[in-house]
């Protein structure tokens, strides 16, 4: 019940604007990962940057299995096998950013996309996590079955091979 395993990965492009960008933004994530990515909006008004609210600024793909596990080994490549220990949160989770898509380890620069940066969230569970996510009898999860810091970084550095700086 101690095992831990990725559960799923979440890659996000905010571009900040709608219209042609956010276009060549999910067309890049669906040459990344194969699958079809969602648009997020804008949760507010901001006129300083003539954003409103409900407009489409970002796209977003969350990959699950074995999909997962091959594109976060990919991430790590393109990190040069090197995380942060200031990206992990205290429940085992790790969040990591790409400067540019081309990076990443078997994608080839597209004229007509550009080149986008992006964020790459992991979430790392256990089994008996369900508990809190089911609609029937739910409840939290106990405090020493939690994934703290330290336990997310071993399982990078064994699982992934990544060192954690």
């Amino acid at each position: 019940m101690k095992k831990i395993f990725v559960d799923k990965v979440v890659i996000n492009i905010g571009v900040g604007k709608s219209g042609d960008p956010i276009e060549k933004a999910k067309k890049a994530l669906l040459e990344l990962t194969g699958r079809q990515p969602a648009v997020r909006g804008a949760k507010k008004t901001v006129r300083d940057f003539g954003i409103h609210k409900g407009e489409p600024i970002g796209a977003i793909v969350t990959m699950r299995r074995d999909m997962a596990v091959d594109f976060l080994k990919r991430v790590i490549a393109a990190k040069k096998n090197m995380l942060k220990a200031s990206s992990f949160d205290n429940y085992g989770n790790i969040s990591v950013g790409i400067h540019e898509h081309i990076d990443i380890p078997g994608t080839k620069y597209n004229p007509d996309i550009g080149i986008f940066g992006m964020d790459v969230n992991v979430v790392l569970i256990r089994p008996g996590f369900r508990i809190a996510r089911k609609s029937r009898k739910s409840a939290r999860i106990g405090k020493r079955h939690r994934i703290s810091k330290e336990e997310a970084m071993e399982f990078f550095r064994q699982e992934f091979g990544a060192g954690v700086e």
